[in-house]
């Protein structure tokens, strides 16, 4: 299979060069690779430029929509396979590539998405998190699993994820424009066109955040936003379920550590996501009223 990696970026000098370097000494490095530079300012775009091997396409910052960006690029890809990474993701190890494409031997498989795991200077409560929403065990997901697993059974994340560029176009591509979640939604309309999705365990990234309680509650009012406006088409599942059992596990890990700061940190977390929630289900719901 030909594989084309796509990488949206805005100033992440940072880190793309290091990210590029991984990729490019997978044991099955990308056939093509596009940078997709949303006007950076601190040089990404002239680094990534800069490595043999790179195709960079500069966008102005207004230009840029999650879904409409990636469905660009995913109809310019040549590959088979279409992989999306961001910039803050790195691999694990050199068989990244080769580990997301493995599952496609399933003719079922439409879309692979990757293990995260937490960077070593992430919080004691970030890598909780992590590890209870991308475990090391794999699994596969049909239409046929929304019942019992809710929401969960539409959770890939193009942090790192792999798509069948066939099938993603036979579904027509990514939704446009679109305020976040783009890969929920994809993955919503491979299940409900009969495609199976994949999780693999083995292949890993690193990716973790450190947000502050207002950018955690803005981020989560863009979530709770789309979750409403596209609630028919996720069948109406809520997200609180999986949020409870996130709060489960990860408080009764840290109290278990003897990690009470943390454990309130956490908690003040959750109290953020839960309010940014439903605070962005409220703004969409009224705006709903109003047409």
């Amino acid at each position: 299979m030909r594989v084309s990696l796509i990488i949206p970026t805005c100033n992440g000098a940072a880190g793309i060069a290091r990210l590029l370097a991984a990729i490019q000494a997978q044991t099955v490095p990308p056939q093509e690779i596009l940078v997709i530079d949303s006007a950076s300012e601190d040089g990404t775009a002239q680094l990534a430029a800069s490595v043999q091997g790179v195709r960079v396409c500069s966008i102005e910052r207004g230009e840029f929509d999650h879904g409409g960006t990636r469905d660009r690029a995913l109809r310019e890809a040549r590959g088979d396979v279409v992989l999306f990474m961001t910039q803050d993701a790195l691999p694990v190890n050199d068989r990244l590539v080769e580990q997301l494409l493995a599952p496609f031997a399933d003719p079922r498989v439409a879309a692979v998405g990757a293990r995260q795991i937490a960077r070593p200077d992430a919080r004691p409560f970030e890598r909780a998190v992590r590890a209870h929403s991308y475990p090391a065990k794999s699994r596969v997901v049909t239409a046929a699993d929304i019942p019992s697993l809710g929401v969960r059974a539409f959770l890939i994340s193009n942090v790192c994820a792999a798509y069948r560029r066939e099938a993603a176009l036979a579904v027509g591509g990514f939704d446009r424009p679109v305020l976040t979640n783009e890969d929920m939604l994809m993955a919503e309309k491979l299940l409900h066109a009969g495609h199976a999705l994949a999780y693999c365990g083995e292949a890993a990234v690193l990716h973790s955040h450190r947000l502050s309680l207002r950018a955690q509650f803005r981020r989560n009012l863009l979530i709770g936003r789309t979750m409403k406006r596209y609630e028919a088409r996720f069948e109406h599942v809520r997200e609180l379920g999986e949020g409870v059992a996130l709060f489960q596990d990860v408080a009764l890990q840290l109290l278990g550590e003897g990690q009470i700061g943390e454990c309130c940190c956490f908690m003040a977390d959750c109290a953020v996501r839960l309010l940014g929630n439903r605070a962005g289900r409220l703004i969409e719901g009224m705006r709903r009223a109003k047409r």
